[in-house]
This record gives C-alpha cells, structure tokens and sequence, in this order.
C-alpha cells in the first residue's frame, strides 16, 4: 500500500499536502468495480465520462479521487492533474512498484500478425520449459491460469497489477499485443520492454487515428519506449520486419540495437526455398550464417513473416534455433487464426480473424494458392468504425473469391445494412449476394458448398459474440459453421 501523499509527491513536483491522507489499496477506473480504500481515478472516454461517477465510486469506497475536472466536493481528498488517462500510467507503475522491470516484456506491435506472433513465442518458450504470460486480443493468460480483456492492450492499471502478479509469479517472459490506441492513449508509458516487434502497417483504425500518418506515428512509439540506455546484462532490441514499407521508419524510431527478418529483401533471419502446401509449409531458415530446416503445420507465407518475428525474438531470448525449430514443427496454431472446421465432409471451411484489407489478401491468396474449386467469402465489417475500408474489403472478395456472401461483423450501434452498403461500392461484378444475419450467411455458404470447395469465414475469427447496438449476444463462427455442416 502506499498513501495519497505519497502518490501525489511521486505524480506532482508541486504535490499538495493532503490533511487526509488515505492508504490507497488499489487503482480503479470504473467506480463499479471500486471497493474500500480505492483510489478512483477519472478517465474521461469516448462515451462516458469518469467526473459524472465520482459518487458511485466514493459510495463504494473510494478515499481519494485523481481528477482534471474541478468537482465540487470536499468529503474526500481529490487530486488534480492535467491528463488523468497519461497519469494512470504513472500512477499504476509508481504503484505496484515498477513491476516490468522484473520481467522480460516483449512488445509486438503492427497491423496484422500481433497475436500470431506473441502465441508462437509461447509455445516456443513453453517448449523449452519456461514459463510464459501472454496479454492481446483473445485474452491474458498467466501462467495456466486465463483471463478474459475488454481492449487488445489493458488500461494502466489493470495492466500494472497484472505485471506486478507476473513477477510475484515468476514468469520468465511476457507477450504483449501493444495497439495504436494503447499508444496513443499512453497505457504503456512507463513499461520496461526488452524488445519490440514490428510486422507490418496497412489501412486500419482510421476512426480513431484519422490518417496513417498518425497511425504510424502512434505506433512508432513502442520503440522509443526502449529508451537510450544500454545494460549489458539486459539487452534491449527491435526487431523489425526489412519488407515492409515502413520499415526504415520504425529503425530510425529506436536507439537500440536493431534486428531485422524478412523474405524479399535482406535481413538478419530470411526464409529461403519456400514450400507451401495446404497441410503445411516449408522453408530454410537462415540466420547469422547458419541454415535449418523448418517444417510446420502452420499454412501461408504470411505466417512465415510471423514465424520469422517469433524466430528472432526466441534467438534473441537465448532459445537455440534447434528448439526453436522443434516447437515450430508441432505448433498447434492460434484460435481463430486460419483455423480449419475439423469434422466429416468433402469442403474446406476456415475462420479468420482478416478484418483489414491486407489481412484478407494474405488469407485469400493463401487459400487460392492450394484451393483446387471454388472460394467462397463470408465477411462484413464492424460498425462505428473505419468507414473506408469498408469497399476495400468487399473489393478483395471479389479479386480472389469466386462468390462473396456480404453480412453483419459487429454492427455495434450502426444499420447493418448501410454497412453493407458501404461495403457494395468496392463490388462491380454480381458475383455476390447480401445476407444481413450472420449466421445464415454462414449456413448459406454451407449449403453452396460442393466436394474440394473452400469457404473462408472472415472478421471476427476468435471471438465468442457479437455486439449488435449496445447490447452482446453469444455467437462463435467455429460453432455456427459446424452446425451448418451437419444440418447440411
């Protein structure tokens, strides 16, 4: 515990002294979930305003408040700053006692690959016996205990308490998704990242970043957070992927040593004498003058881009490329990642998280490249989000599938149909249908489907729901799809 005026001292050159001076035994920012002796801090959001709930939390229990809003109150002791999201993270870090510093944190951030690549390092580092955290889009996971998360990247305080239980744990690596919005919203200020990892940046997110400039940018940023310092019996790097466009961007954005991986161009670790099939893929690994032969069930060049970041991250982690190439060869993939329907029928059905143009040209030229008869596409695209990828979307259905089935994602508290709408301008052929109910559209490709077809299930790939208006219902696509399949 530590008390308000030592919170303030730490926070504020000029810290006021607090005649109350509660000991503070945790952080919230919901005042539903505050109890006694919280500190509530107020995040002012994109819908709610954290100011209007003071009461609810102080019923609740709350000591103290951090606030940038003057609120008319003198009951509890209420601490003024200028940006309460950027304090949180100071906060939360001062208060569980700079936790990442006793943790090799690993950052991977980019468009697409980041939970592709932060799962393959967990099952190469469990291979060899270490233990593991992973905290990204599907969930957080500790050890072998799981934890359901509302945002890709924790807000600060949850993201601090989960370190501080990582270190008291003994975890010997952490994999973290870092997002744009994490970035920008400074959720990880104040993290020690051992290394950072780029994969690639392409259209997404604009809703919030308005340009890719500023997409860029915020992204940028995980890489200055390793800092100007060297520690020898700490090193930090940056692994960054050589192909892509940006790639000079993120090399200049670090102080630290950098590594770089790739197929195209030069780079530390490059796949060479490429074999892809619909079982598998194959390649020789080489790295720093050496060569090894990699065989994996995992399927596409784009996941030889993420074994690739995984391969440097692990080497430089002190994994031997022998293990690394062991635990690569009996990987059992990510949920919702490329992930085939397993089950007694003649077609091929995979779900794909793919919710960027980019991402569903690389699941879509994979899939054509093994596919033997027709592609089918079911995809949609979430509402209240980046109107124009929308077309962008639909644009590559009809580039690569022979026939698109345009639905619901999660219309959120937009008209699924103005979504689709949205999305029919990228479309100038007829080969497609719009079936607004997600589940027939899934049932609707079944039924089209004939001996050595494919159909690729796209945008939502992991998830278990969907937020239609303001409210979630349970939908899973690996369980409608199956289900479709034996009502076939």
């Amino acid at each position: 515990m530590k008390t308000l005026n030592e919170i303030a001292n730490y926070l504020l050159l000029n810290a006021p002294r607090f005649e109350q001076n509660p000991k503070i035994k945790g952080i919230q920012v919901d005042s539903r979930k505050v109890t006694a002796s919280d500190l509530f801090v107020c995040i002012s959001g994109y819908t709610v305003d954290g100011h209007d709930f003071v009461d609810q939390a102080i019923e609740n229990g709350a000591v103290a408040i951090v606030a940038s809003k003057k609120l008319d109150r003198n009951d509890v002791p209420v601490l003024y700053v200028e940006d309460t999201e950027q304090t949180l993270s100071f906060l939360a870090n001062y208060f569980y006692d700079f936790p990442s510093n006793g943790l090799h944190l690993i950052g991977v951030t980019g468009t697409n690959g980041k939970t592709s690549v932060t799962y393959l390092l967990d099952e190469i580092f469990n291979y060899q016996k270490e233990t593991t955290a992973l905290i990204g889009t599907i969930q957080m996971k500790i050890g072998e205990q799981v934890f359901p998360l509302a945002n890709t990247t924790p807000e600060a305080s949850l993201l601090q308490k989960s370190f501080r239980k990582m270190v008291d744990e003994k975890i010997d690596h952490c994999m973290m998704e870092v997002s744009s919005h994490a970035l920008e919203l400074g959720r990880v200020n104040g993290c020690d990242f051992d290394i950072a990892v780029y994969t690639n940046l392409s259209q997404d997110h604009l809703d919030f970043h308005e340009t890719m400039a500023d997409y860029l940018t915020a992204k940028l940023r995980l890489f200055s957070h390793l800092g100007n310092s060297y520690d020898p019996s700490k090193p930090k790097y940056a692994v960054i992927n050589q192909d892509d466009h940006y790639a000079n961007d993120f090399k200049r954005a670090t102080s630290q040593r950098v590594i770089t991986y790739g197929i195209d161009q030069a780079a530390n670790f490059t796949a060479k004498n490429i074999k892809l099939t619909a079982n598998g893929t194959e390649f020789t690994l080489v790295a720093f003058n050496q060569q090894i032969e990699i065989k994996t069930p995992l399927i596409g060049k784009f996941n030889i881009y993420n074994m690739l970041a995984a391969i440097a991250t692990a080497y430089l982690s002190d994994v031997t490329l022998e293990t690394i190439t062991a635990a690569l060869g009996q990987s059992k993939g990510i949920p919702g990642r490329f992930e085939t329907v397993k089950g007694d029928h003649d077609f091929g059905v995979i779900i794909d998280f793919a919710h960027t143009p980019d991402s569903l040209e690389n699941v879509l030229t994979t899939i054509r490249s093994f596919a033997k008869n027709q592609v089918y596409l079911v995809v949609g695209c979430g509402g209240d989000r980046d109107r124009t990828k929308r077309p962008l979307m639909a644009k590559m259905g009809e580039k690569y599938a022979d026939y698109t089935i345009l639905t619901s994602d999660n219309p959120r508290t937009e008209d699924p149909r103005a979504i689709i709408a949205d999305m029919e301008q990228g479309i100038t052929t007829d080969r497609y249908t719009v079936e607004v109910d997600r589940a027939k559209a899934i049932a609707y490709a079944v039924q089209l489907a004939k001996k050595d077809d494919i159909i690729l299930i796209a945008g939502k790939g992991h998830e278990t729901t969907q937020i239609i208006g303001k409210e979630t219902f349970p939908f899973d696509d690996y369980q409608v799809a199956n289900q479709a399949i034996l009502n076939k």
